[in-house]
């Protein structure tokens, strides 16, 4: 008997397809404050950086006025915060209760310095000018915060966001002067 040898051809053929089922478009926003401060003779004598928390009512304001058209709230103030203790923040502070930390209020200005903004570029926004404490009385600064309430110590308007600097609280003096720029982007 003869043996044979045969052969089945099967052709194999595949095909794949990897598709994303669904495009994202994620927009987080991101503030960071950077301080300088001289002393009475303008050397410098410290300088810190903060990569602050945005406040869910501050989110809240952004989208409300681009995307619901509310009302436009033109003006934003800077202000300091306390360093007598270690604070704390949480994003549901607000003006009016941010228990985890205080406001320090030791600088000669009648009120909050007022932000000018340049315009938006690359997806941030950023001060035009650093802002300037011309500071009053010996005391220890922990980071700053922006509000729509020009009123120092003030409990009313919307509080953006806040934070402590990266190197822990600082020391000022009287006579010295915090400058303090920020940027927020998206």
């Amino acid at each position: 008997m003869h043996k044979k040898e045969m052969i089945d051809p099967v052709a194999v053929c595949g095909a794949a397809l990897i598709a994303r089922p669904m495009l994202a478009e994620q927009m987080d926003a991101h503030g960071r404050y950077t301080a300088q401060c001289f002393g009475p003779d303008g050397e410098l004598k410290w300088e810190d950086t903060i990569d602050n928390l945005v406040f869910t009512a501050g989110k809240n304001d952004l989208l409300d006025k681009y995307l619901a058209g509310s009302a436009y709230t033109a003006a934003w103030y800077m202000g300091l915060v306390d360093g007598a203790s270690a604070p704390t923040y949480a994003a549901g502070d607000t003006s009016a209760s941010h228990v985890g930390w205080t406001e320090n209020t030791g600088y000669s200005q009648g009120a909050r310095p007022t932000c000018a903004f340049s315009a938006a570029a690359a997806g941030a926004k950023a001060l035009s000018a650093a802002l300037s404490f011309s500071i009053n009385a010996t005391s220890t600064i922990a980071g700053c915060f922006l509000s729509t309430l020009s009123t120092k110590g003030g409990t009313t308007g919307i509080t953006l966001s806040g934070g402590s600097f990266t190197g822990g609280n600082k020391s000022v003096a009287n006579g010295d002067t915090l400058n303090v720029s920020y940027s927020l982007s998206v």
